[in-house]
């Protein structure tokens, strides 16, 4: 047993001994996704229930485990605030039961180093090397730089699963307060159903997109659909918020080589992972992937430095002006503004870059269009009309970007579903609109 073995072993405590241990006041950051600590979240829950925590709160972007900061049973005890919401967190924050932090993803760290009362790092990590190192797996967000500015505290749930990402941050086991272990499976993308109009999407933005592009996907059928429809170009990178398994298929394939990047050459560029157990294996160790700081990945001046930029977001709503609404449905939340607008204007400003905001063109069964004279009272504008750039519905593509209110609104009617066409028309001639 070496010098770093024995720190180790001191360290061990059960996912209970750690939850117990949280002094009244903690406040507590997670990172996103998959960083989340499973098992010390099911123990928290357990230890606010006896009465043994209290007023523990608990910050997180994206939750995807059923853990206690998200949990109504425990909400009068473990206060949970959502930077971006998964399901979990959308539904008791629509119950009053939890709070949101409005930010965009690049901003994240910048802003918990504003507040410094968030002090207490616990996250999900691989188990230890030889050298006495855990690698963060497969988020790089912002737990790097958390280390630096704000962690007082830092409590690691070591999983064996948890791949191991070659340029992610470290930590040291002489950083590391208490330690559990864990060998639990990480949670897992399920199998996206890509429709037809996904598929019709998807085949649209293929169609904008000129080999040796460099991509920015998110998650979902839309998304799904841009990998697939693009495995007959060459030449493409990726340089993106979240990697997911399109992007590994892009790869295997051999349409996205990396070769023609300007910057981080021949290499994948990420700030954290989510998707299937073939993902996650593709990441352990390959040095060909490169998941590094949110703050850097989203910086719209390093996205912009590659030409012919690809950006692929989604939208629930979208005015005659291109004002996207993407994290709410009125004044009822969703998500979060995320990454959207970074990549937004990272891809508007290269050379022969574009944007694309892209969804179906209804919701509720048809009954609802998505393109609207004006955005539903209390939606949040995730993307201002001044940065919009290109909106895509499976009737075509509206370039905004340039273009007069009167122009635009002409061209978003003309992509809207048949049903709602004339009832747009006559809503924006009614508006003074179209002239």
């Amino acid at each position: 047993m070496n010098e770093f073995e024995k720190i180790y072993k001191d360290k061990i405590r059960t996912p209970l001994e750690i939850a117990e241990s949280l002094k009244p006041g903690t406040q507590m950051f997670t990172d996103s996704g998959l960083s989340q600590p499973k098992e010390i979240g099911l123990a928290m829950k357990e230890a606010a229930l006896a009465g043994k925590i209290d007023d523990i709160t608990v910050h997180t972007i994206l939750d995807l485990y059923d853990c206690a900061w998200f949990d109504e049973e425990c909400a009068d005890r473990i206060h949970g605030v959502s930077w971006f919401s998964g399901g979990r967190a959308r539904s008791v924050i629509r119950r009053g039961l939890a709070d949101i932090m409005p930010c965009r993803y690049v901003q994240m760290g910048e802003l918990l180093s504003m507040n410094p009362e968030i002090d207490c790092l616990c996250i999900s990590v691989t188990p230890m090397n030889e050298e006495g190192y855990f690698s963060t797996g497969l988020t790089s967000a912002i737990s790097g730089d958390f280390i630096e500015t704000n962690a007082k505290t830092i409590i690691l749930e070591v999983n064996k699963r948890m791949p191991w990402s070659v340029s992610g941050p470290k930590i040291h086991i002489s950083q590391v307060d208490m330690l559990c272990e864990c060998d639990y499976e990480l949670l897992v993308q399920g199998e996206t159903e890509l429709d037809d109009i996904s598929k019709t999407i998807g085949e649209l933005i293929a169609s904008e997109t000129p080999n040796g592009a460099t991509l920015q996907l998110g998650i979902g059928a839309i998304p799904e659909s841009v990998g697939l429809a693009l495995k007959n170009h060459r030449d493409l990178g990726i340089h993106t918020e979240l990697f997911t398994d399109s992007m590994v298929e892009l790869i295997e394939c051999g349409a996205v080589t990396n070769e023609l990047k300007p910057i981080h050459k021949d290499k994948t560029v990420a700030t954290f992972a989510f998707g299937s157990k073939r993902l996650y294996d593709y990441i352990d160790n390959n040095p060909d992937v490169e998941l590094l700081p949110v703050r850097y990945v989203n910086d719209p001046y390093v996205i912009c430095k590659h030409p012919n930029f690809i950006s692929v977001n989604s939208a629930i709503e979208v005015d005659f002006y291109g004002q996207v609404c993407a994290e709410s449905i009125g004044i009822t939340h969703v998500s979060g503004s995320g990454g959207q607008l970074e990549y937004v204007l990272g891809a508007s400003m290269s050379k022969g870059g574009k944007s694309f905001i892209a969804f179906s063109s209804t919701a509720s069964g048809g009954k609802v269009s998505r393109i609207t004279p004006i955005l539903m009272s209390g939606a949040k504008v995730t993307t201002g009309k001044s940065e919009v750039d290109y909106i895509v519905t499976e009737y075509g593509i509206a370039k905004l970007r340039g273009r007069t209110l009167s122009q635009r609104t002409k061209a978003m009617i003309g992509i809207a579903h048949p049903e709602f066409r004339d009832e747009l028309t006559f809503e924006a001639k009614k508006l003074g609109i179209i002239i």
